[in-house]
């Protein structure tokens, strides 16, 4: 009978748990420790302090904040997909709350940098060579907050990033053009060339894909069409390299997949969490 009574009373004493200290705070205490150690640059512990939070006290504006809040500790915590999922929830939850501009500059700006790892930041590799849906979505995202919210304080900024994300969709469709041109499939490439004539005008890619509906059309024995390309690249590009010979560089195209071979050129800098 002793035994048992001491075994049943050493069970009792190494079963015991120790409170969680966080199930004692209120809800202005989790706040703030959870804005605290976001401000320190600790946001694992942010997240699941507003994770508690929310868990704890589903209703009122610490509860909206902290919704926000941790999906901005996730995004700086390189978790985009648990990000966005927090920033949509908070979006379809709460439309009309008074920071829902910067839920959707937040939510853009989660793909805009998803692309943006250690391949480029470090080895400088062209991010244009790899899949650009996320970065369409981030200039969807941005375009929504324009049109919603076109007084926001986040709008400039959006609009500089659209204009950065439509260079970068104009590239990626001039690299699949050039490919297309150099295997000779002219009717891909003055196709691929076209389109960005049509989805981006105003980018930067505009003389190239001219020069490759001028080489493609010339190659499929289509002159007039290729006349008639040639006349507006010359007149909107007199300076462009396809029009002295020397365009395209196929080694240029290789050249980019090297380490390295990119450094130097300067992402647009992230915007401080701010509102």
């Amino acid at each position: 009978m002793l035994l048992a009574v001491f075994l049943m009373a050493g069970c009792s004493f190494f079963g015991k748990k120790k409170a969680d200290p966080l199930e004692t705070f209120s809800v202005e205490q989790l706040f703030e420790r959870g804005k605290a150690q976001s401000d320190k640059g600790d946001y694992d512990g942010a997240a699941k302090t507003f994770a508690r939070l929310v868990g704890r006290f589903p209703f009122g504006p610490y509860t909206e904040q902290a919704q926000l809040d941790q999906a901005y500790a996730q995004y700086k915590m390189n978790k985009p997909d648990d990000s966005y999922s927090t920033v949509n929830r908070f979006i379809k939850t709460y439309p009309s709350h008074k920071h829902i501009d910067y839920a959707y500059y937040l939510r853009a700006l989660i793909n805009f940098d998803r692309e943006e790892g250690l391949l480029e930041r470090y080895a400088g590799l062209d991010m244009t060579q790899r899949d650009q849906s996320f970065l369409r979505q981030s200039f969807d995202d941005f375009a929504a907050l324009i049109k919603r919210h076109p007084d926001s304080r986040y709008a400039p900024d959006a609009k500089q990033r659209m204009i950065h994300l439509r260079d970068g969709m104009a590239q990626a469709e001039l690299n699949v053009a050039l490919f297309y041109l150099r295997q000779g499939a002219y009717v891909a490439a003055s196709n691929r060339a076209k389109s960005i004539l049509e989805t981006y005008d105003q980018s930067r890619q505009v003389g190239d894909a001219l020069a490759v509906m001028v080489r493609s059309y010339h190659a499929l024995g289509q002159d007039k069409l290729a006349d008639d390309s040639e006349r507006v690249l010359k007149l909107n590009f007199p300076e462009h390299p396809s029009l002295s010979g020397t365009w395209p560089d196929w080694r240029s195209t290789w050249w980019k997949l090297l380490p390295l071979s990119n450094r130097g050129t300067k992402p647009l800098a992230t915007t401080k969490h701010e509102r």
